[in-house]
């Protein structure tokens, strides 16, 4: 009996040691997975890390707070021109920057095989009309315009509540847009780097300098771009506007940076009768052997120049030269005149302009930008056309239209004769061809959301769609990211370029 009481003792003492043993592994066990997941860098933050150059610089995200999502003072507003002014309600949220959405979707008319592409993060611009009209050869060497479009799930590095200068029109978001995947994709080369813009920088290598940005409303919505970009550094000062709102300077102070914009949609002089909704009631009168006097007086004091034009030329017109009539397009009825096409008219504004900057000897640097893509479908501006993708669109899916490959054919070959002289007369001008960049971009443009809340009222409201400008933010703020590789000042030892 003492035996036995002994080996239960002995046996019990055994299942306590066995019992604490146990306790403490587990405790230890608890403590290393409580340490490990402390330490452990995110994944995403992780592999953004791993993938990034020395020499690239991130963009800068501006966080907004539900609590910030109120229309600004009316007091903070640039005013607008009296026509442009909407209304709205002072109580009414502005719409802020949502989180990216789950995974990138492709366009409304992509099929089910689109969309494993879109899943697979590339989005081609290999569909677009002959490779010899439209985009150099693919040949090995960096070109800043040949890439793809691929996810960015940081999004834009402005919002419409971080920046007030842009025009109503292009704010899609404040406007009541209802998607969001649009804003998270970013354009990549196929051959090499490009570098994020990089506000502070750009600004810092502007010192003392000065930007004009020259054209029509697609240079307007480009010079908006900029300026919200460089607003998160420091905001700009408007410090002037013409009477009708549409020629304006900014000032960036701290480093006397000067930006303007400056409305010439012809380049020549031309007496225009219609409204901010493009409704004429007459035809365009063009002086085709008068150039337009607010950018011919203004861009030689730029250090640097971004020209461009073209769909403007698509309107009814009557052509002048040495005040006598030469010619039309679209001509009125009952004038008897002759109907000359706008190809006449856009080939001799393009050569004075371009002539004319060559007899300048202007030392800055000029840029000739191609007209830009739209994407109606179904018709045109005036006639119902609308763009309803919210993705950028599948290869192949988008051709360049024939009258932007007409304009565009027209730009290439006055820019060839040009660039030729400009090598000996010792001016610096360069183009810039973004057709490639936004063929692939149906998604970015306003289309119903030109206008505040269109479907408030009214969920069948006939409306007046836009699919030439671009939201804001939206595709065209990477027009900014090429331009800063572009810019001379740039390559540096620190941050060197990546252009051929």
């Amino acid at each position: 009996m003492k035996q036995f009481l002994k080996l239960w003792s002995l046996n019990k003492q055994n299942q306590w040691i066995l019992k604490f043993g146990i306790s403490v592994l587990v405790v230890g066990l608890a403590f290393h997975l409580l340490f490990n997941q402390s330490t452990r860098f995110d994944p995403e933050l992780e592999a953004a890390s791993s993938s990034s150059s020395s020499y690239i610089t991130a963009r800068t995200y501006l966080p907004v707070s539900p609590a910030s999502l109120v229309s600004p003072p009316p007091d903070l507003l640039v005013s607008p021109p009296p026509v442009e002014m909407l209304e709205t309600p002072s109580d009414v949220a502005v719409d802020y920057l949502p989180g990216p959405p789950p995974a990138p979707q492709p366009s409304s008319s992509s099929s089910a095989a689109a969309a494993a592409e879109v899943s697979n993060s590339t989005m081609s611009v290999d569909g677009r009309p002959d490779p010899d009209e439209n985009e150099a050869p693919d040949d090995g060497k960096c070109n800043l315009l040949v890439g793809d479009w691929v996810p960015e799930p940081s999004g834009p590095m402005y919002t419409n509540a971080t920046c007030r200068l842009m025009d109503g029109h292009q704010n899609c978001m404040k406007n009541g847009r209802p998607d969001s995947g649009y804003l998270y994709w970013k354009w990549k080369p196929r051959r090499c780097e490009l570098p994020a813009f990089d506000a502070q920088r750009f600004l810092e290598l502007m010192r003392n300098k000065s930007w004009g940005v020259i054209g029509d409303s697609i240079s307007r919505n480009h010079a908006e771009s900029l300026l919200c970009m460089l607003s998160t550094v420091e905001e700009a000062v408007e410090v002037y506007h013409d009477k009708e709102f549409r020629s304006k300077t900014w000032k960036f102070p701290t480093y006397n940076f000067t930006l303007a914009n400056i409305w010439a949609p012809f380049l020549v002089e031309a007496a225009i009768f219609e409204d901010y909704n493009g409704v004429s009631t007459k035809e365009v009168q063009l002086q085709l052997d008068k150039l337009d006097k607010s950018w011919v007086d203004a861009y030689p004091s730029f250090d640097y120049a971004i020209i461009s034009t073209g769909k403007w030329f698509l309107k009814a017109a009557v052509y002048h030269e040495n005040n006598t009539v030469v010619g039309c397009h679209f001509c009125p009825a009952g004038k008897n005149l002759t109907e000359t096409g706008f190809v006449f008219a856009y080939e001799k504004a393009l050569s004075f302009a371009m002539s004319t900057i060559l007899k300048s000897k202007h030392k800055g640097q000029i840029f000739f930008r191609t007209s830009t893509p739209d994407h109606f479908q179904e018709g045109e501006w005036h006639n119902g056309g609308t763009c309803q993708q919210t993705a950028p669109a599948k290869e192949g899916e988008f051709e360049l239209k024939e009258v932007n490959k007409i304009l565009r054919k027209v730009e290439l070959t006055e820019f060839e004769k040009a660039s030729a002289k400009a090598a000996e007369s010792g001016v610096n001008l360069k183009l810039v061809d973004f057709t490639n960049l936004l063929l692939t971009r149906p998604d970015g443009h306003p289309d119903a959301y030109r206008n505040f809340q269109p479907f408030a009222k009214d969920k069948n409201a006939t409306v007046q769609n836009d699919c030439l400008h671009w939201c804001l933010p939206g595709p065209i703020d990477y027009l900014n990211d090429v331009l800063m590789e572009m810019v001379p000042l740039q390559r540096s030892a620190d941050f060197p370029s990546h252009i051929n």
